[in-house]
């Protein structure tokens, strides 16, 4: 559940490629909330030419075992998809440490950034019937439950008019059923993000899991993961793309044979971009 920074860099190298004369604004360190004694801040990108009408939106939600990472490991590739004519946002969530910060604080932000999102599409040009949430690792599963789950705390009544639910969602090895056998390092990630033992948390780790919140309503999902990925299992993602499937709801997986938790081989991140691009586009139509 680290942050893929091989996956990461292949991104920014292709998409760089096709945007690298699109004009792009930027907006760093906007804050979209506070909790837990902390300011929420999301990164801002959106294209320069003004549009004739409002544009789809994308959240990039990094990864790093709930604990780790940053907005700023995918600046990049949101800045450059951006150019594509996406509105994008790369968004912090509170980090677990030293037992502060345990789930669902995680979800509670990101579910929050999404309503922000909604709240100020006027302000940034955004569709709110169109917003994408793309992840990978503990990113991908954040971006797992903006897909299937309707909003935990609607507490904030300035927000509590806002659907918290994505139109889309790209999952890249993201954890999808944490009651699946875990390996002793991810046992130990999981177990410091809900702040005890995985072993004796068996209703948290089901509540933390998205594909027990997956029905009908839940979104359109493209999932990528690597077959010999050793931190989340390949079975994850099978077993949310089964569950998706079951629902009705539409889902394409690709698996990526001699890969690990990140892609490590150009000719796979490059069918991985050409798949997201395509997938985002059928489903936000930029």
């Amino acid at each position: 559940m680290k942050t893929g920074f091989i996956c990461l860099s292949l991104i920014v190298i292709t998409l760089c490629l096709g945007c690298k004369d699109r004009q792009v604004t930027e907006s760093l360190d906007v804050v979209y909330g506070e909790a837990g004694g902390q300011k929420l801040v999301l990164d801002v990108f959106r294209p320069t030419v003004p549009a004739q009408a409002v544009r789809p939106a994308i959240l990039f939600i990094h990864g790093g075992g709930w604990a780790a990472g940053s907005k700023s490991d995918y600046r990049e590739p949101a800045r450059n998809v951006a150019g594509l004519g996406y509105v994008t946002f790369s968004v912090n969530y509170r980090l677990t440490a030293a037992g502060r910060n345990c789930w669902p604080a995680q979800l509670d932000d990101v579910q929050r950034a999404v309503r922000w999102v909604r709240a100020h599409a006027g302000e940034y040009g955004v569709d709110p019937q169109r917003i994408a949430a793309l992840g990978h690792s503990a990113g991908g599963h954040l971006a797992a439950c903006l897909g299937t789950r309707e909003t935990r705390d609607n507490s904030d009544a300035s927000l509590a008019r806002y659907s918290s639910r994505v139109t889309c969602v790209v999952d890249m090895s993201g954890p999808a059923d944490l009651m699946l056998p875990l390996s002793a390092q991810a046992e130990g990630i999981v177990s410091a993000w809900l702040g005890g033992p995985a072993a004796n948390q068996p209703a948290a780790l089901r509540d933390a899991s998205p594909v027990y919140s997956v029905d009908s309503k839940s979104a359109p999902f493209l999932i990528i993961h690597g077959r010999t990925d050793d931190l989340v299992s390949p079975k994850h993602a099978e077993v949310l793309d089964a569950a998706l499937h079951q629902a009705g709801v539409e889902s394409e997986l690709l698996v990526f044979d001699g890969e690990g938790h990140v892609l490590s081989k150009k000719e796979n991140a490059d069918r991985m971009i050409k798949e997201t691009l395509a997938f985002l586009k059928a489903h936000l139509s930029p």
